[in-house]
């Protein structure tokens, strides 16, 4: 993990290694980018509202499921996130937050997808960085757990699917 903080910018980096899935089978499913809620259980919706689904300029919206905790529910999170770039051949895409309720204001994103560097065939390493004003109520350590912990429930569920499409192929 790295990270960066200013008066200005939050910037960080999260990253994980699968050691099964290959790179290619990997990319293709981060660039499903209306369906990001069959990898994120958290999201109760996730569906395009423009353009077609993994090029740049469509975008998505994303709805967390409403949190229920000591009787008291909270509202939904929600925000609508523009692919901005996607390129196949170094698999890199950006995307940007647009509009949300989340507090979060110039929120930039970029996904990568390498292979690993031990030259396995099989695995890869993702990286998932981002840059966005300081959010009200949340410091940068919190928000970095936060990516810690979806991007490891994403790739897990990611690597599993990319797993059995290789078996049934």
């Amino acid at each position: 993990m790295e990270k960066a903080s200013s008066p200005e910018k939050w910037q960080a980096k999260v990253s994980t290694t699968l050691t099964k899935a290959k790179p290619d089978q990997i990319w293709l499913l981060f660039t499903d980018f209306f369906n990001l809620h069959k990898w994120l259980p958290t999201l109760g919706t996730c569906h395009g509202v423009h353009g077609n689904n993994g090029e740049p300029g469509c975008i998505r919206f994303c709805s967390s499921s409403s949190i229920r905790s000591n009787s008291v529910e909270s509202a939904a999170g929600w925000s609508k996130e523009k692919l901005v770039a996607v390129d196949p051949v170094e698999r890199v895409m950006r995307y940007e937050i647009v509009e949300s309720n989340i507090g979060f204001e110039s929120y930039v994103s970029t996904v990568k997808i390498s292979p690993r560097e031990d030259g396995d065939h099989d695995g890869c390493v993702i990286e998932w960085s981002f840059t966005v004003d300081p959010v009200r109520g949340l410091s940068l350590d919190d928000l970095v757990m936060k990516y810690e912990k979806a991007l490891e429930v994403i790739t897990k569920n990611m690597e599993e699917e990319a797993l059995t499409r290789r078996e049934s192929s």
